[in-house]
């Protein structure tokens, strides 16, 4: 079946549009009508964009011109979550207290990606400053999972995974915290990447947790998912904590990889068809020659508890400049107090009130010792354990998340909303790199949902991550 132009993968869009198959205002055309038609029921997107037809007009001519030498990414059209800022466009975090506020400048990732030639179709929706596992948070309504408009697409980047799946766009990019790229992916069949801490920069991307955040692609393929991470990675002078390629020594190019499992971790709260999923991924794997051991990481049973801690201080922090005062929703009230309590209180939402208070319970004094130090230590221990274990082997795999797709209001409770990170969030504390894959679908109410499976590789081992998503999904890369 011949596949309708909003239906592609970068790197066919890429192919037809230097083959001359298409033009790039068809491709965005497919695109966008596609998202006109479709987004009202999905809510992936907050605002779509006018076409830019200079940028369409430059980007066809450097096709035209440059062939197979313009950059894979010139003429694609791609999603953009809310907290990532394009200069001249609402950058609203999906939050009351931004929804007013127009970028005064370019995230580097934008800039990298306009220097290639990328258009961008719209912001995507998102858990309020990305505080959230469902897009239920969001300010501005919930985002649906195209594969059951009844359930949710993950989060806190679930806009551009259901932007993605759903055809509204070619590719998107999407924040990672604690999974908030990897666990929609999960949920909605694409592949998400969330790159070594420091390889993309953050530079333009609205903090949620600054040690924890990274910017990373949600694409229908590995190879979309690599070449859009080979455009936005890069050091950056505008970020302190960029890094470049020679931060981390390079690794000899293998054939098969040998791949750590931690089972000891998968004996409960795994529902039975994921884990029966993951167990025949891992075997075909090892039917393409790759190796099984198995590796024990005691202390990432406490990885959920120790981010909880340490992702909320971050976030207590960086969110204390919208006071009413210098950033914004301002709203007065008849004294100063009132005037803090009033902006706080309207601005923000419940989630986003409770990780706040949280976070500055555990810096609080006679707290901080009890709770933000020590995770801070665990935090250390568990990058060690994981380097010992890639002593052995050489990536870790997990299940993405322990279930599928759950219906809206289905986790009420904040604890059982958190423990959809469990297997997610240690990536983020050691800064090591993680990709989810599709493994296939499990079945729900008589609907097939998507599930991914989760490698973990050393820092600035990203090439590995996209050896064994290759591997998985069949591809060449």
């Amino acid at each position: 079946m011949t596949k309708s132009l909003n239906e592609l993968s970068i790197t066919e869009a890429a192919s037809g549009l230097r083959a001359k198959e298409f033009t790039v205002r068809e491709l965005w055309d497919a695109c966008a009508r596609v998202a006109q038609e479709k987004n009202p029921e999905l809510n992936a997107y907050l605002e779509l964009f006018e076409a830019d037809g200079s940028a369409m007009a430059a980007a066809q001519e450097r096709i035209d011109t440059e062939g197979n030498a313009a950059p894979l990414l010139c003429g694609i059209p791609l999603a953009i979550k809310d907290n990532i800022l394009i200069e001249g466009h609402v950058a609203s975090a999906a939050s009351k207290m931004l929804s007013t506020y127009q970028a005064a400048y370019d995230a580097t990732v934008i800039t990298k990606l306009k220097q290639a030639g990328a258009l961008f179709l719209g912001r995507t929706n998102m858990d309020e400053f990305a505080m959230g596992s469902s897009t239920e948070n969001s300010a501005f309504g919930v985002s649906r999972n195209p594969h059951d408009p009844s359930r949710v697409p993950g989060g806190s980047s679930g806009g551009s995974a259901s932007a993605t799946a759903a055809h509204l766009a070619i590719a998107a990019l999407g924040t990672d915290t604690g999974g908030s790229i990897r666990q929609p992916a999960a949920h909605c069949g694409l592949v998400g990447l969330k790159t070594t801490y420091g390889r993309v920069s953050r530079s333009g991307a609205i903090a949620l947790g600054s040690s924890l955040d990274q910017i990373g692609p949600l694409a229908k393929s590995v190879a979309d998912a690599k070449a859009l991470y080979d455009l936005i990675k890069g050091a950056d002078p505008l970020d302190a904590t960029s890094i470049d390629e020679t931060t981390y020594p390079l690794r000899a190019a293998k054939d098969t990889l040998v791949i750590g499992v931690p089972r000891h971790l998968l004996a409960e709260g795994v529902d039975a068809d994921v884990r029966t999923a993951f167990e025949a991924t891992l075997a075909a794997l090892v039917e393409k020659g790759h190796t099984l051991v198995e590796v024990s990481l005691p202390t990432s049973g406490y990885a959920l508890p120790v981010y909880y801690v340490i992702m909320p201080a971050e976030a207590s922090t960086n969110l204390a400049r919208y006071d009413g005062m210098r950033y914004g929703k301002a709203v007065r009230g008849a004294t100063l107090l009132d005037d803090y309590l009033l902006s706080r209180s309207e601005g923000f939402g419940p989630e986003t009130q409770r990780r706040i208070l949280l976070g500055t319970f555990v810096l609080s004094s006679g707290y901080i010792d009890a709770y933000y130090r020590k995770a801070d230590a665990a935090r250390d221990v568990l990058t060690r354990e994981y380097d010992d274990a890639f002593a052995s082997c050489d990536v870790i795999a997990f299940p993405t998340t322990p279930s599928p797709a759950f219906k809206f209001g289905e986790k009420t409770d904040p604890v059982s909303m958190y423990l959809e990170d469990v297997f997610t969030v240690t990536a983020n504390l050691t800064g090591m790199p993680a990709i989810s894959v599709p493994m296939g679908t499990v079945m729900r109410d008589d609907v097939p949902l998507p599930t991914g499976i989760h490698f973990t590789a050393p820092k600035g081992a990203e090439d590995l991550l996209f050896q064994i998503g290759a591997a998985v999904t069949n591809e060449t890369l």
